[in-house]
């Protein structure tokens, strides 16, 4: 059977910036070993596998290690998938409605004009003091962090700083922060002369890094956001707020606006893996994911645009997990 798989790029409106997701179509279930190994192979932050349930979708996210519970900006571009790429879900009315059901429940995005809105939980954090072992790690380059609030919701630590500067300076200990019993670490500052400069309608900032999940830091985290919204909404008095998450220093591209309604999202590339479902006992080392790569680069692939061609694997503002990257190479 063959597997179309996207990678598009979220939370912004021009290609190869934002963060990109990797969407993978399936017509039955596939086995979790085959979908770990397809999400290592794309080392993307995040893969997305979209099964139909009725009238809704099965989504389920992997990172390059790990099932998670949470995906925002991979939610997003399954919407866009198919909404703008496969017809799956096209030619409706503005405001059509898709569900997906995930292990955090039912999450729904709607056409909106041209760009896409999604609902999602808010997951605010309660107060609550860091452990010692997550301040020294963001305190690991030369600049001293001291918090000025803190708190956690149960999967992520939120971490509010002084100033944006100070967010931005950040060079954190990936090894020590990894063994912080969290999924993600979100760093935050009100936005300052820096960011209104080129960014006027932005309300805060912030940085995310996920080292225990594979990804040390994260261009664009939309689920971050249902953290941030209510953080910062209950700080500022205000409802409708716009985050600017920034990318890794070297890789200033990649960061991207997150309006808390609506977002847009942008699809670069589209390509293709052919595969054979076998249940999980029966998977041989044969069917690998170099394998499969291969496969996809031997396989037709839809015309492309202009844009130039765009390989699988770690973009190199991608941070993934150290150990996982040596692996792989």
């Amino acid at each position: 059977m063959n597997a179309p798989l996207f990678i598009v790029d979220a939370f912004t409106d021009r290609a190869y910036s934002g963060n990109p997701a990797a969407v993978c179509l399936l017509s039955v279930a596939a086995p979790d070993p085959w979908m770990r190994s397809v999400a290592a192979e794309m080392n993307l932050s995040e893969t997305a596998f979209l099964l139909p349930e009725g009238k809704a979708w099965r989504l389920r996210w992997f990172t390059p290690t790990v099932e998670v519970d949470l995906c925002g900006h991979a939610t997003l571009a399954s919407a866009h998938v198919l909404l703008n790429e496969t017809g799956e879900a096209s030619g409706g009315p503005a405001g059509e409605l898709l569900r997906f059901e995930t292990r955090s429940g039912t999450l729904t995005a709607t056409r909106s004009g041209p760009a896409i809105s999604m609902d999602f939980p808010a997951t605010p954090a309660e107060p609550h003091d860091p452990p010692e072992r997550l301040v020294a790690a963001l305190t690991s380059g030369p600049h001293h962090v001291s918090p000025v609030a803190a708190g956690g919701n149960g999967v992520d630590w939120l971490i509010e700083l002084e100033d944006e500067e100070t967010v931005q300076r950040l060079e954190p200990d990936f090894r020590s922060l990894s063994s912080v019993d969290a999924r993600g670490v979100i760093v935050t500052a009100a936005a300052g002369a820096l960011t209104k400069r080129t960014h006027p309608e932005a309300d805060f900032v912030s940085r995310f890094f996920g080292p225990a999940v594979g990804v040390d830091e994260d261009p664009v985290t939309g689920s971050a956001h249902c953290t941030l919204g209510p953080w910062w909404s209950a700080r500022l008095g205000k409802s409708d707020l716009v985050g600017r998450q920034w990318a890794p220093a070297d890789c200033e591209r990649r960061a991207g606006d997150v309006p808390l309604i609506p977002a847009s999202v942008d699809s670069v590339v589209r390509s293709a893996v052919r595969f054979r479902i076998r249940s999980p006992e029966s998977l041989r080392p044969a069917a690998s994911p170099a394998s499969i790569a291969r496969t996809a680069e031997r396989s037709p692939r839809p015309a492309r645009s202009a844009a130039p061609p765009r390989r699988f694997g770690p973009p190199s503002c991608i941070r993934t997990n150290r150990s996982r990257q040596e692996k792989l190479s």
